[in-house]
């Protein structure tokens, strides 16, 4: 099971109070907690026991202590361990005497969804906001408020991910000038990260248990990749990180060019400064190939096109067309081979559903 669940005691109950909610699933390591369940005098309480066990104690307050409505779910890839967490505010400080009674030697890397706030560590304060990620040291002092945009925002969310100083291959001394800085979330390597951590707290279920060591490494590379490119360290990653990120950073570019007819494996090539070998050799024992990342991608798009209502109204072909491919007839037999029905069939038995 995963870290939230070995650390509150998943099968234990006498670890929990009977009013909590509580959800596990076998397919990834998840656990969930909702205070909801609690009564509105208990929730502050639970929720403080639970930062201390799940992440690192530290000292939370909140101007919502008096009815603390909040969740969170942790998801244990192995090293890396993911969280998503909702509350209405935060503050929190983690001082020297915490530190000396627990000193797991974590990095914790926040990116907050909503509301806006600052953090500070090493004399250094940086901004909590959702373009941003957020770097912490958990061997040293720090704090954190997290509050929303305005009254009527509803709940923060913020995602967390938790890597072993030894997991992470950069000089710890450089990690630290990072620390407490905002790392850009919306652009570049840090983009590709923020897209992956979200798709995996969000969606979970879509992963098997054999997944995780392959996701872990990802997230362990893309994490590196981020911040040895803030720190202009790239050229001292291992290689294998390199290619990670590199190939990340190639499907990310097939995802986002599929409606270009043009898009080809020679094209993708040239766009990343890559011969057409390098590129194929980069994919090679990843289970797939540049064309078929672009081909799966066209034929997946085409699949929820076809059948969206709000599309109604566009032919065959011009779904087609906005999907990347050329020719109808193409479209129609690749669909064919893929979804045992020719597209004009699926659209027909979607709008029936």
């Amino acid at each position: 099971m995963g870290a939230l669940s070995r650390r509150l005691g998943c099968g234990r109950r006498r670890d929990f109070r009977p009013a909590a909610t509580w959800e596990v699933t076998v397919i990834l390591a998840v656990a969930s907690v909702d205070t909801a369940g609690l009564p509105p005098a208990e929730r502050f309480d639970f929720w403080q026991e639970l930062v201390a066990r799940e992440s690192v104690p530290a000292r939370i307050s909140s101007g919502h202590a008096a009815d603390f409505t909040a969740s969170a779910r942790a998801v244990d890839l192995g090293v890396v361990r993911l969280g998503v967490w909702r509350y209405p505010s935060l503050e929190l400080t983690r001082t020297r005497g915490m530190i000396r009674s627990s000193d797991p030697e974590l990095y914790q890397l926040a990116l907050p969804l909503s509301g806006h706030g600052v953090v500070s560590q090493e004399r250094r304060g940086g901004r909590l906001v959702p373009s941003g990620f957020a770097l912490i040291d958990t061997v040293r002092p720090h704090a954190s408020t997290h509050r929303p945009d305005g009254p009527h925002s509803g709940p923060l969310h913020t995602v967390t991910a938790l890597v072993p100083h030894s997991a992470l291959p950069l000089p710890a001394d450089r990690v630290t000038a990072l620390l407490a800085a905002e790392i850009p979330a919306d652009t570049g390597m840090g983009a590709l990260l923020a897209g992956f951590l979200r798709q995996i707290v969000a969606h979970p279920e879509q992963y098997a248990a054999a997944d995780a060591p392959e996701l872990d490494r990802v997230a362990l590379d893309l994490i590196a990749g981020t911040l040895a490119r803030r720190l202009e360290l790239e050229r001292e990653l291992p290689v294998e990180v390199r290619m990670t990120g590199l190939r990340t950073r190639v499907e990310a570019f097939v995802r986002h060019q599929l409606t270009d007819p043009e898009l080809t494996p020679a094209a993708v090539a040239e766009a990343h400064h890559l011969s057409l070998r390098s590129l194929h050799r980069l994919f090679e024992g990843s289970g797939t190939t540049v064309t078929a990342l672009i081909r799966t991608g066209r034929l997946e798009r085409c699949f929820r096109d076809l059948a969206d209502p709000r599309l109604r109204h566009l032919t065959v072909r011009q779904i087609a067309n906005r999907c990347g491919f050329r020719d109808p007839a193409h479209l129609s037999r690749a669909f064919r081979g893929t979804y045992g029905l020719s597209p004009r069939e699926h659209r027909e038995r979607a709008g029936r559903g």
